[in-house]
């Protein structure tokens, strides 16, 4: 429930406005607010325990794409990285038994510090690079997605003012199948 500093309440309510600025209806935002799933950007989650969870909303939500974190977690969040791994684990071990088989997986890249911060100049170069799928936001898709990020006024330290202006992952992203 995004609780690492006691905050679970605000940035809930952060996340159903983000959602709202994106046009997300509340009916299709899950929290999951489980103690063995703190939010930590140092502990990673039991992927066994993710993995059934994530099944769980597949199911009740009838969902027939995922996008996730890759295995950087785009910043190298613990997190975020776990729900790339259980994700993975479903995909791999349980192969999405019918009905998910009609269910796709797309992995958000993590790219080097350089690339993430020089912007709409890393159209160029994912272009050049193979992928399965790139979204190019235009650019008032960037204004409704700052819009969105702006909503988690508890998160926008320092360095996530310098992310709102200077990510690539708000202008273009590359994704590839899992």
């Amino acid at each position: 429930s995004g609780n690492y500093y006691n905050q679970g309440e605000i940035r809930r309510k952060e996340l159903e406005e983000s959602c709202r600025v994106l046009g997300i209806p509340p009916s299709d935002v899950t929290v999951i607010d489980h103690r063995d799933l703190p939010d930590d950007p140092a502990v990673e989650w039991d992927t066994q325990l993710l993995a059934t969870l994530v099944l769980k909303h597949i199911e009740a939500k009838n969902i027939n794409l995922v996008v996730t974190f890759d295995a950087g977690g785009v910043s190298g969040h613990a997190n975020h990285i776990s729900l790339y791994s259980a994700v993975r684990y479903n995909v791999c071990k349980l192969s999405w038994v019918p009905p998910w088989a009609g269910c796709r997986v797309l992995v958000l890249e993590s790219v080097n510090l350089c690339r993430k911060y020089i912007s709409f100049l890393d159209v160029l170069i994912s272009c050049l690079l193979p992928r399965d799928a790139l979204f190019i936001l235009t650019e008032e898709e960037t204004e409704q997605a700052k819009r969105a990020m702006r909503c988690h006024r508890s998160q926008l330290l320092w360095f996530r003012q310098l992310y709102l202006l200077f990510s690539r992952y708000l202008v273009v992203n590359s994704l590839r199948l899992l």
